[in-house]
């Protein structure tokens, strides 16, 4: 067995686009990429993840009353600041942090979860600064 090396590990860029498609499901996928699971140099102490560039972020799929179900909570840290909102909400707003709120969950809760995080870029619509990364 050849000891990995951060130096040893290839990063790709993915794109993928996610109208119509389920939440859960796009974000189980996006988040195998960003760890790198889906490699055969994993290793859980190593980030051997990729890059993800999701696309169409305000057309993802949710399933069920999901829209208007779902709640979003934040805090300002003061007695009486819970902030709530309502997938709808979010999607109407920021449409980007359904996603990044469901593969930020799937990562784990550690400094290379948020390492890995960074390696996620999502888009509302179908433009991104990223075109020259893949290749055609």
């Amino acid at each position: 067995m050849k000891t990995l090396k951060p130096k040893d590990i290839k990063r790709e860029w993915h794109l993928i686009d996610a109208k119509e498609k389920i939440l859960g499901r796009l974000s189980t996928e996006v988040a195998m990429h960003l760890m790198g699971k889906n490699k055969s140099i994993y290793s859980p102490n190593l980030d051997t993840g990729d890059f993800v560039v999701v696309i169409n972020a305000q057309k993802v799929a949710l399933s069920g009353k999901k829209e208007k179900q779902k709640k979003y909570y934040r805090h300002s840290g003061y007695p009486g600041g819970l902030y709530m909102q309502t997938a709808a909400q979010v999607r109407q707003h920021k449409p980007e942090n359904l996603i990044r709120n469901a593969v930020e969950g799937m990562l784990p809760k550690t400094k290379m979860g948020k390492i890995m995080l960074k390696k996620l870029y999502v888009y509302p619509s179908t433009s991104h600064p990223y075109q020259s990364k893949f290749k055609n």
